[in-house]
């Protein structure tokens, strides 16, 4: 109870961006009046309204992202179709031809959408070049012709619209493609499911694409990855960078939160010293805080 005791005197000045991140996180998933005491017990500073000045400083706060970040989220910050957002993102798909591509040409990512989306001024750098493959050859010719991962990427970084993935589905449908196009297809987080479905589910094939970084969805994200400290900052600016998708990760932990640490300020605490060096995934952190107190 000691420990406990110290750290409600001494925790605030103690806690780093990340973990006072992540905190906040979970505690959004309760009830105001709950997290207003549990924030004073365990030492963590008062909940602040977003304002523009925090705004930005969470945007800025992506540019300490590291490459781990799974290729999915990039997507659901993309399918806001905010050219701001896409200026700030556009460093973490360099190596996506397609994403980078669609981005110069404002072609927008949300679902049903088909306005061109502004292009920030800020965004560096110009189209990827065309590749000549399909310059002689057309969209299905340079996929057909793709006879390795170089020639797939650079045939798959032209699929850009609704409208070309429908063509690539026929196409596939039709007779099927190489496999260097579809492993190139499949791993872009923007291919439909349902057409990276139909080019297979062979183990290797899925794992590849895990390791490719695409998920279901936010949900997946916030269930099975880990450290939990690193998942629960990301979701944390979920409300900044990805506001149509953060509900579903939102949906997937509340549950967990109000079984396992509800309105208990002493598992709230034990929670709050093992949130930073805590390696597992975040309902694994939840469970054991809960188990703990």
């Amino acid at each position: 109870m000691r420990a406990v005791h110290d750290l409600r005197h001494h925790a605030a000045m103690h806690y780093s961006h990340t973990v006072e991140q992540a905190l906040g996180f979970l505690l959004g998933l309760t009830d105001e009046e709950s997290a207003g005491r549990i924030r004073e017990r365990i030492g963590l500073p008062a909940f602040a309204p977003e304002t523009a000045q925090s705004r930005q400083r969470r945007l800025n706060r992506v540019w300490t992202w590291r490459s781990d970040v799974p290729s999915s989220l990039m997507l659901w910050i993309l399918q806001e179709d905010n050219p701001e957002l896409n200026a700030v993102v556009w460093r973490y798909i360099g190596l996506d031809a397609g994403l980078r591509r669609a981005l110069a040409r404002g072609i927008p990512f949300g679902p049903g959408r088909t306005k061109p989306v502004r292009v920030d001024p800020r965004l560096p750098g110009e189209e990827p070049e065309i590749p000549e493959s399909y310059v002689h050859h057309g969209l299905v010719g340079a996929l057909r012709k793709a006879t390795g991962m170089a020639a797939g990427r650079a045939a798959a970084s032209m699929v850009l619209t609704p409208a070309d993935w429908r063509t690539v589905a026929e196409a596939d449908t039709e007779r099927a493609l190489p496999g260097y196009a579809r492993w190139a297809l499949s791993v872009r987080p923007d291919c439909p499911p349902a057409l990276r479905a139909q080019f297979g589910s062979h183990p290797k094939f899925t794992h590849r694409v895990r390791q490719a970084g695409v998920l279901d969805g936010p949900a997946e994200y916030a269930t099975d990855h880990g450290p939990a400290v690193r998942v629960l900052e990301v979701l944390a600016m979920g409300g900044v960078m990805f506001p149509a998708r953060i509900g579903a990760a939102e949906d997937a932990l509340r549950p967990l939160v109000q079984d396992h640490l509800g309105d208990r300020e002493e598992a709230w605490a034990v929670l709050a010293q093992l949130i930073g060096t805590f390696h597992g995934t975040a309902p694994e952190l939840v469970v054991t805080a809960g188990a703990i107190a």
